[in-house]
């Protein structure tokens, strides 16, 4: 079995340091990302072109020196996949020129089938194993359905998806048959990604703080808990921002990893997650302060989270205006921590 310090920490091995890679890792604080971006009219073109993907897949790897590589791409594949296209709208973010508001609009949809649908997610993911050449292990990732469904109904990002929250409310049962068809399609695309080369898959629930714990029980954990018993080749993590009412529940989850916020207090839920590895949780602008102040707050970090079970990282992912050194501090503070 390989010894590659994320996956000893994701299987709770002992580990001889914490592991670190970022969320957003391949992305615009890299000028050689924007490099490659500028060859392409859009986001959605750039994101299936398997050579691009797999470059800027590989670049922090290369300059960061980080333990994983997470393919680039989007959650946003898997809609499409399923036959509601969408667009990636500069400095707006993503659009859904149609929506699904009814029962006859899910009779346009379909379960994807990834080795069709989402080959050039695929293609990068083996591009990406022979480019890394078993330095490092690749992340696989997909959207949890729940986040997946607020695209789906609202069209667009929203501060409140309350088109989505309605649909909950007034159409539960149609919630449930969209929700089933997007858990799937993730199940067959991530077991797809897997047989291409990932060595581990996270689960990313963008807009699970928006509900409620009852609401969120039934309507995002029950589905990632189907994704999580179907997916047993490879360690699986959760990561579920603004859901710190669920760790409880998270900690039953057959998953190996879960991700934390920063919003969520690492000693309290290390009690309260007893079973898992966790990931997290430094706050993404705490990379704006000083070399050394970002020292200090990752030093306090490896040392509240302890050696083993854990893997550093961020809170949520990057923001593109983080500067790159300042992202070099902090996973070289981590590699040569010394507890």
């Amino acid at each position: 079995m390989t010894k590659h310090l994320l996956l000893q920490a994701a299987r709770g091995e002992a580990v001889s340091r914490v592991p670190v890679w970022l969320m957003r890792q391949a992305g615009r604080v890299l000028t050689e990302y924007r490099a490659v971006r500028d060859k392409f009219k859009n986001f959605v073109e750039f994101v299936k072109n398997p050579q691009a993907a797999a470059e800027v897949t590989i670049q922090p790897v290369d300059i960061f020196g980080v333990d994983a590589a997470i393919i680039f791409s989007d959650i946003l594949v898997i809609p499409e996949a399923m036959g509601l296209p969408y667009e990636m709208q500069e400095k707006k973010g993503p659009f859904f020129p149609k929506t699904i508001q009814s029962e006859a609009d899910l009779q346009n949809l379909r379960i994807a089938d990834p080795e069709n649908d989402l080959q050039y997610v695929l293609e990068a993911i083996r591009l990406t194993k022979q480019g890394l050449n078993d330095r490092v292990p690749l992340i696989g990732f997909a959207g949890a359905p729940f986040t997946i469904f607020c695209y789906m109904t609202e069209g667009a990002g929203s501060k409140t998806f309350s088109k989505a929250k309605k649909m909950l409310y007034t159409a539960p049962t149609l919630s449930h048959r969209l929700l089933e068809m997007i858990t799937q399609s993730t199940i067959a695309y991530l077991k797809a990604q897997i047989r291409a080369g990932a060595d581990l898959v996270q689960i990313f629930d963008s807009w699970a703080g928006i509900l409620s714990p009852s609401q969120y029980n039934e309507f995002s954990l029950a589905y990632i808990r189907k994704i999580c018993e179907a997916i047993t080749e490879v360690p699986v993590t959760v990561f579920a921002k603004g859901a710190f009412f669920a760790r409880a529940e998270m900690n039953n989850l057959p998953c190996s990893v879960v991700g934390l916020d920063w919003n969520m207090p690492i000693e309290e839920s290390r009690k309260v997650i007893p079973n898992k590895t966790l990931q997290g949780n430094l706050d993404p602008c705490a990379l704006y302060g000083s070399f050394s102040e970002i020292e200090k707050a990752t030093k306090e970090m490896l040392l509240t989270f302890g050696k083993n079970r854990y893997i550093a990282n961020l809170g949520h992912g990057l923001y593109p205006d983080i500067e790159r050194e300042k992202v070099k501090c902090f996973v070289d503070t981590i590699k040569n921590f010394v507890f």
